[in-house]
């Protein structure tokens, strides 16, 4: 699987279909389709298979934006981005060939404890940091960092998963979107907004790590919204979090998105120096 992946300085790529595959068991479910364990025959190489159905496709007229998601993803090299190694389709049926990431969803792993010790949110965040750097680079806006979109490797490294909402572009887009308790005041305000979102998520999720739940969480839809325009930013007492997280917190979580902390900026942060381990492997 490796040696076939498509390489940077490639052109032809290989033509994949079902037969390549021995399928197992699923491993998750989405709007569009379910995502399976798989092995290709002839490697052994292991792999998950997302299956998304054209019908759906057709009912939720998808298909530019996935078009988009798979161009973006396919492109992308970095060891905190799930790698997309190609795709190929049936009658009925699209399938992506995804890395496979062994330990499944941070969101999981959060629900299950809580929250996060500073060392482990520091070192996701750290890995956030450095892949939406990369992206930065190629103008790919994520536009959806969250745990749900976040998944762990065998060893513990976090990998970006769903491309979904990215978008390719040089200058300031309009389109609303992402998840509510992830967006950033310009988006709410449908402002047009750059890669500016993703640091605001940074600083959502980092929160969210720390606390175990994100910062403008409200009974309902509206008040979340209020909330994030006028960013009200509360640090409850317990769990207990130091004085340099809640600081880089309220860095990232600014309402003028160009005074917002850059990705440079964090990674030089005093918490993220004292906590984050570089390797990026966060053991439970």
């Amino acid at each position: 699987m490796k040696s076939q992946a498509k390489d940077d300085n490639e052109t032809p790529m290989r033509q994949w279909s079902l037969q390549d595959f021995d399928v197992g068991k699923p491993l998750g479910k989405g709007k569009f389709g379910r995502v399976y364990l798989a092995r290709e025959v002839k490697s052994k190489y292991i792999v998950a298979l997302k299956v998304i159905f054209k019908e759906q496709m057709e009912k939720y007229r998808i298909h530019h934006q996935l078009r988009r998601e798979m161009e973006i993803q396919t492109s992308l090299r970095h060891p905190n981005i799930l790698r997309l190694y190609g795709w190929f389709h049936d009658a009925e049926r699209i399938f992506l060939i995804l890395e496979y990431a062994h330990r499944g969803e941070l969101y999981r792993e959060l629900r299950k404890s809580g929250h996060l010790s500073e060392k482990q949110a520091a070192t996701y965040i750290l890995s956030l940091t450095q892949a939406l750097a990369y992206c930065h680079e190629k103008h790919v806006i994520h536009r959806d960092i969250k745990p749900e979109n976040l998944l762990l490797d065998h060893e513990g490294r976090l990998k970006i998963a769903d491309f979904g909402w990215s978008v390719q572009s040089r200058s300031k887009r309009r389109t609303m979107c992402g998840t509510l308790d992830y967006l950033a005041p310009e988006m709410v305000e449908n402002k047009a907004h750059d890669h500016a979102v993703d640091n605001w998520t940074l600083g959502i999720l980092c929160y969210e790590f720390l606390y175990g739940v994100p910062p403008f969480e409200a009974e309902s839809q509206s008040d979340t919204f209020k909330r994030i325009m006028k960013v009200d930013l509360n640090f409850p007492l317990t769990p207990q979090v130091s004085p340099e997280a809640r600081d880089l917190i309220g860095r990232l979580l600014v309402k003028d998105s160009s005074r917002r902390l850059s990705l440079e900026k964090i990674v030089e942060h005093p918490w993220i120096i004292k906590n984050a381990d570089p390797s990026g492997i966060c053991n439970r």
